[in-house]
């Protein structure tokens, strides 16, 4: 069992940047691929990046590439995701979720066993 709990979320303006952190307790964190998701109202869940156990490779959406970064700290088991230029349509709530199941950055939602209860990222115009 993983626990994993988002924070960072909140209100910025376009433009601006926030970081997201995910703090995983339970299981070994590096045992884990993890990932971060988003979901927009009426809209599905979305990958927007994912990083390998040991952190040696990232994915990314295309549609947050060069702006979005995610990062990693098996030390303090925690995984971070930096969001820089946010956009209004970057608005969702942000998940993270960690997959035991896969040795890469995998992009697929199904891969992951262990989700976040979620945090809000809003961008205004």
């Amino acid at each position: 069992q993983v626990q994993l709990v988002e924070s960072g979320g909140g209100l910025v303006q376009a433009g601006g940047s926030l970081r997201l952190s995910c703090a995983a307790s339970g299981r070994t964190f590096s045992s884990y691929a993890m990932g971060w998701f988003r979901q927009a109202p009426g809209k599905e869940r979305e990958f927007v990046a994912a990083i390998t156990r040991s952190g040696g490779n990232t994915n990314y959406a295309d549609f947050v590439k060069g702006r979005f970064t995610i990062s990693r700290d098996n030390a303090e088991n925690t995984v971070y995701l930096q969001m820089n230029s946010l956009k209004p349509e970057d608005t969702a709530v942000y998940y993270c979720a960690s997959s035991s199941g896969v040795l890469t950055a995998t992009p697929s939602i199904g891969a992951y066993n262990y989700w976040g209860q979620g945090t809000q990222v809003t961008v205004s115009s």
